[in-house]
């Protein structure tokens, strides 16, 4: 199963701006919605898209369940009324949002639980997100590596994750990188704007274009129809070995999620 290589992120969207969004987005081509228990958006992506009408098997929905919701007693309830509330009879993503703080919850439990989703038609395929290298592994120690489809975390050109990345690449694991513009951190650097200018890109388009070339799925947010069709339209194969470089050098360990129940990251 592979997931579509450009989605939409809808963290932060609600009401009138994500209405906009998905609007634009759907208009432009994307099919890829991400959203999650936590963004408290939902129900208003479930009863947008049943007006949009348009058929479920063209639509890659994704969700997360939130670490309250990792147990056994919770994690089928709830994820049973993220369906409800997406107006949905099955997502084609379920993944855990976060590790459970302190491992409140125990990793197998909560997989286990996400396996037993799956096997009930709920959703069509599992994976984490904020994993790192060594709770990956655990996961996969647990389950195997073909039960998960991805592990979605924050890569951009100024938090690379590159242990994290490459261990996903070993395993088969896809990598989706959210925050793939570091909130607008990209737009303002000089050193993608030279990239820009070179290849007659936007920054935005130079930051997709190095992570699609890595092989990764991106779900970049926006608001405004003219940049979800820049997103979605985003080339690959277009960065030389000379932006290459520029780009891996801008490397600070900049990272924007960051709650105090984050794992010990690599």
């Amino acid at each position: 199963m592979k997931i579509p290589r450009v989605g939409l992120g809808t963290f932060r969207l609600k009401g009138r701006d994500l209405n906009i969004s998905l609007k634009s987005a759907l208009k432009v081509g994307f099919r890829h919605i991400d959203t999650a228990q936590i963004y408290d958006n939902e129900g208003e992506i479930g009863k947008f898209l049943k007006q949009a009408q348009i058929p479920r098997q063209d639509l890659f929905l994704t969700t997360k369940v939130w670490t309250n919701h990792l147990s056994k007693e919770d994690l089928i309830p709830s994820l049973q009324e993220s369906l409800e509330r997406l107006q949905t009879s099955y997502v084609d993503l379920t993944l855990i949002h976060w590790p459970s703080p302190k491992n409140q919850v125990p990793l197998k439990e909560t997989l286990t639980e996400l396996l037993r989703a799956k096997n009930k038609g709920m959703t069509k395929a599992i994976g984490v997100s904020n994993f790192t290298t060594e709770q990956l592994r655990e996961a996969v120690d647990l389950i195997g590596k073909e039960h998960i489809l991805t592990n979605q975390i924050e890569i951009h050109p100024f938090l690379q994750n590159r242990k994290v990345s490459r261990l996903c690449q070993e395993l088969g694991i896809q990598v989706t990188a959210y925050m793939p513009l570091a909130y607008g951190e990209v737009i303002q650097s000089k050193e993608i704007s030279y990239i820009a200018k070179k290849h007659k890109l936007t920054n935005a388009e130079v930051s997709l274009s190095w992570l699609l070339d890595q092989g990764f799925v991106v779900i970049p947010s926006s608001t405004n129809e003219d940049h979800l069709r820049s997103n979605f339209n985003t080339g690959v194969g277009i960065l030389d070995e000379e932006d290459q470089k520029i780009i891996s050098e801008l490397e600070k360990n900049y990272r924007i999620a960051n709650p105090d129940f984050s794992p010990q990251w690599d």
